[in-house]
């Protein structure tokens, strides 16, 4: 394993494990793979593409288009695959569920295709808590009925059983890690956590979903990159792994933190119509993974405080997206006429 395909590697968690990657392992080389949609973004990789030209390659590319895969794969002998290619937001996966069908599932299977044909090393594939749907108590094991109840959750599960499927079917060595509510450096600021610091920081209210009592773990996503590399490396072939920092969080509790780090009023909470189906609650059990050796770094409260001071002081990344066309037409069409 020494020559990474990082599909989705211009993304949020993607750009984060690259970077992870590069600085942890000198003799190692990465590809990004990424189709450069709207929450994919070159700034995200700047300082890497600066840093490690010998050991970085870029490659602007659709994983549901098997040839340009291919190309991809061959041109930079790649050995292992790490799938973070999503579309992600559950939002927009009820505004639009083809896309995350298209993406999601297709694209997944083109890039197992590929892996099998090309006889890689590992391909490794990330996954969500929210597979497993709403968890009244206690916390998700990595043998629990998956239950999703979002188009989006249902892409991602779906996407998880085409990837065990390969396993058994042609022995393909897989891994799948689970990941809790991710929140840090380059998130896309269309999700709860960034889009809350950054419209505190204007004065803007910060729209609040429903009764805000849903329970989350908000994971820090560096801690989330050690986890899958753990996976990467100690893992077994044909396993599932949960990654979460195993505390949970009240989503008004986080609304309240954000203002409380950021110095400004809770009057700036208004609550708004709550969206279809959302779950109450996910909870991950992460004892799996802590056998290989990984434990997280950062509690909820940490990994808030730590993406509410990157987002204040990397006002010259979130800004040009916020004030572009694209996050103004989606953030009205979102929010416009809910407030309750």
């Amino acid at each position: 394993m020494r020559n990474l395909l990082i599909c989705g590697g211009a993304g949020f968690i993607g750009s984060n494990f690259v970077r992870h990657i590069l600085r942890s392992y000198p003799d190692y080389r990465i590809c990004v793979y990424d189709k450069l949609t709207y929450c994919g973004n070159l700034d995200n990789l700047k300082d890497i593409a600066a840093r490690f030209p010998d050991r970085y390659a870029f490659v602007r590319g659709d994983i549901c288009d098997p040839s340009r895969v291919r190309k991809a794969l061959r041109k930079h002998d790649i050995d292992t695959i790490v799938n973070f290619a999503a579309e992600t937001h559950v939002d927009r996966s009820i505004l639009d569920p083809g896309a995350f069908i298209r993406t999601d599932v297709i694209g997944t299977h083109v890039l197992l295709e590929a892996a099998r044909e090309l006889n890689l090393e590992r391909f490794h594939q990330i996954s969500t808590d929210e597979v497993y749907g709403h968890v009244r108590e206690g916390a998700s094991s990595e043998i629990d009925v998956i239950a999703p109840r979002s188009p989006y959750a249902a892409s991602k599960a779906s996407a998880d059983l085409l990837v065990n499927a390969y396993h058994v079917t042609y022995g393909l060595p897989v891994t799948i890690t689970r990941g809790a509510n991710n929140v840090g450096p380059y998130q896309y600021p269309e999700k709860v956590v960034p889009l809350f610091v950054t419209n505190a920081i204007d004065g803007l209210p910060l729209p609040l979903y429903g009764d805000g009592l849903q329970v989350r773990d908000y994971h820090y996503v560096l801690d989330h990159c050690q986890a899958i590399d753990a996976v990467l490396h100690r893992g077994q072939p044909g396993e599932v792994y949960n990654a979460g920092s195993g505390s949970e969080m009240r989503n008004i509790d986080m609304t309240r933190l954000v203002l409380k780090l950021l110095g400004k009023p809770e009057s700036l909470i208004q609550p708004v119509r709550d969206r279809p189906g959302h779950d109450r609650r996910y909870a991950l059990a992460v004892n799996k993974i802590s056998a290989l050796g990984w434990e997280p770094e950062h509690t909820c409260e940490e990994a808030i405080e730590k993406t509410v001071r990157w987002y204040v002081e990397n006002e010259w990344w979130w800004r040009p997206i916020r004030q572009g066309k694209a996050f103004r037409r989606y953030y009205e069409r979102q929010y416009k006429g809910r407030e309750v």
